[in-house]
């Protein structure tokens, strides 16, 4: 006879008053906003999170989060369980073909531009990049940045291992060239990881993208539609100082920045649209 399945904890209360600080909270680590209408979905996810660490009530589990001093890794542990990591291999690929096409001719030049993948949750876009690049022979020649909040996310996407469902969008002669599939998980091809540098990087912190240095492009793909607009003004703020003049900010077709009063400049290249910072002097 089969062992019963223990059952499971069931949730704490989570009284809006309470809801609002941990929001709060949460807010100002990641950027993530959640209103009052979201109470019942994050809820279980709080409440589980917080019986895994011991607590009985959810205001004495935010009192830790907010000030003991080992709080901060717990609340990173927290944010983790709560962030959307849906990706997969050549996703929108239109923006990112236009982008290789003209990072190549750089490479060509003899310029060796640097691109970062903001965001990157298991790694399939830089790795799509990566892929294209190749197929363009100047992978060498591009230094390219991968990061995320999440480090399990990270972790997971420096395997090189992914699920099937991130083959959905795969076009022809990708499978058997950078990725075989193994008992029954795609894995990519080791030097494709090895041109990623996969780094943990909070995009609410100003400072951490200040001392990336300067990148010719940055792919910032759904992940502002999380945001408040404050909040990603803010980010789309760092993210427009980090770079160099004439450097392009990809975002997603759902995520138009001219509502932020950005100084970046929207474009149009053969079908996909950038948002430039201007060039300096005349």
């Amino acid at each position: 006879m089969p062992p019963c399945a223990e059952p499971l904890m069931p949730s704490l209360p989570l009284s809006p008053p309470v809801f609002s600080i941990l929001a709060t909270l949460i807010e100002e680590r990641a950027g993530l906003h959640y209103s009052q209408e979201d109470r019942e979905i994050l809820a279980d996810k709080i409440s589980a999170r917080a019986q895994e660490a011991g607590f009985a009530r959810l205001y004495d589990y935010w009192c830790f989060l907010k000030f003991d001093p080992a709080g901060t890794t717990e609340l990173d542990a927290l944010i983790d369980t709560l962030l959307v990591h849906e990706t997969y291999f050549f996703r929108d690929p239109l923006p990112l073909e236009v982008l290789a096409d003209e990072v190549a001719l750089a490479v060509r030049a003899g310029r060796r531009p640097r691109l970062w993948c903001a965001a990157c949750a298991t790694g399939e876009e830089p790795l799509t990049l990566a892929m294209m690049l190749d197929q363009r022979g100047v992978l060498d020649g591009v230094a390219l940045l991968a990061s995320d909040y999440s480090q399990r996310a990270l972790d997971r996407a420096r395997t090189g291992e992914h699920n099937l469902r991130a083959m959905r969008a795969l076009p022809a002669g990708i499978e058997g060239r950078y990725l075989t599939v193994v008992d029954g998980r795609p894995r990519v091809r080791a030097d494709l990881l090895a041109a990623v540098e996969w780094r943990r990087l909070n995009l609410v912190d100003a400072a951490a993208i200040t001392a990336l240095g300067p990148f010719d492009a940055i792919l910032c793909r759904n992940v502002l539609i999380y945001f408040q607009d404050e909040t990603a003004r803010r980010v789309v703020d760092s993210l427009t100082r980090a770079l160099v003049p004439g450097g392009s900010l990809l975002v997603s077709t759902s995520e138009s920045l001219l509502r932020f009063g950005t100084a970046l400049v929207c474009e149009e290249r053969r079908g996909a649209f950038f948002y430039t910072r201007p060039k300096e002097g005349p």
